[in-house]
């Protein structure tokens, strides 16, 4: 089963950034718990998609962005 991307640019680059702050703290911190928390938004922005997006329906991805 393949799953459509869901999401868009725009959160993309949030979940990157918000990611990228989570690891740093996280590290800073010595919080595994952030640094996992922080590597998930990653992968979601690297991957495009999120799990939790496709059991409540939501998509932030137009029509065009999806693969």
């Amino acid at each position: 089963m393949r799953l459509e991307q869901n999401v868009g640019n725009l959160d993309k680059v949030i979940r990157s950034i918000l990611g990228g702050l989570l690891v740093g703290l996280g590290f800073y911190e010595s919080a595994w718990w952030l640094i996992v928390a922080g590597l998930v938004m990653a992968l979601t922005a690297i991957l495009g998609r999120c799990g939790l997006y496709y059991l409540f329906g939501i998509s932030t991805c137009k029509r065009a962005e999806r693969r």
